[in-house]
């Protein structure tokens, strides 16, 4: 995270709980072939009348529904807000011609503020459930600034606010509104070779020769989430990458000692792998200081690959604003949400992380329907990594190197696992772990002996629970998919009404195909779909 003025960069922020929540082994494998993968974030664009400005209205959740819409809710004073906007561009509240709703994702709203003479400002509005207080949008700005300062295409910002103690009574940012269109909204009619055209900056050094600039905490959800705000824990800056690695895991571990319990597994679908049983906090913590014993292995031994560099944090398509002609294809206008989660340059198969050019499957001609457009959906994603590869080994060698080596994805894996929120599974981390310790001699270069192990019995457990809880991941994606449900049980609203139907009907299937009155008690008390009490996972 980097200050501008009052301002703080965050360039790794980490959304709550956005992963998938895979459900019970009930549906033939051969099922699972013709399904189509969900858009990774629910974003719906839309202009709507004044009487929705202070509430959630692009999408409905299966459960928890008025809790999330309880937590997107912003109610602020809509003619500040207006006079705010109007003053950052040197007019007045009388210029105002509208203020309407833009845009809501999964932290902010956003509204367009109409000016005489044709002028447009673009008001961002995190919602209260959009942490950490004062750095969500302190840092933002100030990383906005950073990058346009370093030539990134990003929008301009005309002011903001990161605390409600202004005119509008809420945080806000206030930026240009920037004419183009969302690579989201094109991606569909573009040809391989304007596929090809769309190109953004990989990655980005963080030399600071502007004094505006300095480096500060840490601000990305994981270390703030829930109760881990009452945690006096270091946050950065880090001075290292091994403290860096090391950092998440300690606040986690200070959070199970002050706050843990025993829970049953957050996510309801993978709670018959545990036999439905609360896992004990405590054993998180054992496979946490694991993790702690190996951090120094996990630093490349290569000092340049372990340069600290800005990555966006949620480069995905409806971020990228393109303009679109015949001679040039797809040139980016402007990158947008710096606020979020750093994503990685990844699409986790053998045809990817082989990095040869992809192709569609021989008998492409032949298919049909859903299986015809998952191969299109593959093969897209596919010849972006190629080309995101071939153009990183041209442009950043640097960063390359760094997520080409071999043992890129086993400590990605392992720092992501280390420093997640315990929702009442170690699974994921002790999984990297184990992997780790099959891999010491390439993590160290041999002659160090590893701090733990583990033994036969502990690999046959492991292994039987992934391919259970494998096998339960597919069977909850595809109820997922054929039910239009997207992360955490989000629907567009119009998409509602069938989509609660359709869970009412699988769950009546279920509780049909329960064998005692157990299972039946088991299937009403953990059934994915329905409303629960998340507080205690916060």
């Amino acid at each position: 995270m980097f200050r501008l003025g009052r301002a703080s960069i965050v360039f790794n922020q980490l959304k709550i709980r956005v992963s998938p929540r895979p459900f019970f082994s009930s549906f033939p494998s051969s099922a699972f072939a013709t399904t189509c993968p969900l858009p990774r974030r629910a974003l719906c664009t839309m202009v709507e009348s004044q009487d929705n400005l202070f509430d959630y209205t692009s999408g409905r959740w299966v459960y928890n529904d008025a809790l999330h819409h309880k937590e997107r809710k912003v109610a602020f004073d809509v003619d500040g807000l207006r006079r705010l906007a109007a003053e950052s561009v040197d007019q007045n509240l009388t210029d105002v011609v509208s203020l309407t709703k833009l845009a809501e994702g999964g932290f902010n709203r956003t509204f367009v503020v109409a000016l005489r003479g044709g002028r447009q400002v673009v008001a961002r509005i995190p919602y209260p459930v959009t942490g950490p207080n004062y750095y969500a949008v302190a840092s933002e700005v100030a990383t906005i600034e950073y990058l346009r300062s370093r030539g990134i295409p990003a929008p301009e910002i005309y002011g903001y606010s990161a605390d409600s103690d202004n005119a509008a009574g809420t945080p806000y940012i206030l930026m240009e509104f920037v004419q183009g269109a969302k690579l989201s909204e094109v991606w569909p009619g573009l040809g391989d070779q304007e596929v090809i055209s769309v190109k953004v900056a990989p990655g980005l050094g963080v030399p600071l020769e502007d004094r505006r600039f300095c480096v500060g905490p840490d601000t990305k959800l994981a270390l703030w989430y829930g109760r881990r705000t009452e945690l006096d824990v270091h946050r950065g800056p880090y001075q290292s990458a091994e403290a860096a690695l090391a950092a998440p895991a300690h606040k986690e571990i200070a959070y199970l000692k002050r706050f843990g319990q025993p829970l049953l597994p957050l996510r309801r679908e993978r709670r018959p792998s545990y036999k439905y049983q609360p896992q004990s906090p405590s054993y998180h913590v054992e496979n946490l200081e694991r993790y702690l014993s190996i951090t120094s292995s996990l630093v490349p031994k290569d000092p340049a690959l372990s340069r600290f560099c800005i990555r966006h944090p949620d480069l995905q398509p409806n971020n990228i604003f393109v303009s679109r002609s015949p001679d040039s294809g797809c040139d980016v206008v402007s990158l947008f949400d710096w606020q979020h989660t750093s994503i990685l340059p990844n699409h986790g198969d053998s045809v990817s992380q082989s990095m040869m050019p992809p192709s569609l499957p021989e008998n492409f001609n032949e298919l049909r329907g859903a299986k015809r457009a998952s191969e299109v959906y593959l093969y897209r994603l596919r010849l972006v990594h190629y080309h995101y590869v071939t153009s990183t080994k041209e442009c950043n060698q640097l960063h390359y190197a760094a997520f080409t080596d071999d043992l890129y994805a086993l400590r990605g894996r392992l720092f992501l696992h280390a420093g997640a929120p315990w929702e009442g599974e170690s699974s994921e981390l002790r999984a990297a772990l184990i992997q780790a310790t099959e891999r010491w001699d390439e993590l160290t270069g041999g002659g160090v002996p590893c701090p733990f192990g583990f033994d036969a019995k502990d690999l046959r457990e492991m292994a039987e629970l992934n391919k259970e809880l494998s096998q339960a991941s597919r069977g909850f994606e595809f109820i997922q998919s054929v039910c239009g449900v997207g992360e955490d049980g989000w629907v567009p609203t119009e998409d509602y009404e069938f989509a609660v139907a359709s869970l009412k009907e699988r769950k009546e299937q279920a509780l049909g195909w329960a064998e005692s009155a157990k299972e039946r008690e088991e299937v009403m008390a953990h059934w994915p779909w329905d409303d629960m009490n998340e507080e205690m996972y916060m």
